[in-house]
């Protein structure tokens, strides 16, 4: 079986990759099951290059094919922020309920239709002979008025669905590994994982 690397320590994260992957014959790995304690730098400007970035790191550290993302929100009325520094936003050691208060702050006066957002993903995929793919995925939201549900992380309490009626904290895992941004880069890097797979059994 092959074995494929996802560029995380978060155990998981990597049983997500392998649900909504089910089928390929694959196994996932996470960096710390390869051995790999270093940490590639985020330095991109963008989830693209972010991820290309981890993906082609950690490709050359492990010489497996390798599997990275980056994600986060994208707030209309704040210019796209957080953006890339979503993980990042309310400083080093905040909690996910501080970087989302913090928006929810900065957005305080803005009026509720003009609160749009959304969670963007960019996957990379890197293989040992040096190919690099990448696919996005995206949701479409708004920011709720104040956080709302107990499943999910980071931003998902504040991040409202209006054709579900309830914020991605809400809905639960079932539902979000079909909808999430995450989920909608996998299915489309999906048949080049496959194609890269078939290559090497």
């Amino acid at each position: 079986m092959v074995r494929i690397l996802v560029a995380t320590h978060n155990q998981g994260k990597i049983d997500e990759y392998a649900q909504l992957l089910a089928g390929m014959s694959a196994e996932f790995i996470s960096l710390s099951t390869a051995g790999i304690r270093e940490e590639i730098p985020e330095t991109g400007e963008t989830f693209e290059e972010n991820a290309r970035i981890k993906a082609e790191g950690y490709c050359r550290l492990s010489q497996l094919v390798t599997l990275a993302d980056d994600s986060g929100l994208e707030v209309d009325a704040l210019g796209g922020a957080p953006g890339v520094l979503s993980a990042r936003y309310a400083g080093n050691g905040a909690s996910d309920a501080d970087r989302y208060r913090l928006v929810l702050e900065q957005i305080a006066d803005i009026p509720p239709e003009q609160r749009t957002a959304r969670f963007r993903c960019v996957i990379a995929l890197a293989t040992p002979e040096g190919d690099v793919f990448a696919a996005s995925g995206k949701v479409e939201g708004m920011i709720a008025p104040s956080p709302r549900g107990d499943f999910g992380f980071g931003y998902d309490p504040v991040f409202f669905m209006p054709e579900y009626g309830a914020t991605m904290a809400e809905v639960g895992d079932a539902v979000k590994n079909t909808i999430s941004h995450r989920a909608r880069a996998l299915q489309a890097i999906g048949p080049t994982l496959q194609r890269v797979i078939a290559s090497r059994r």
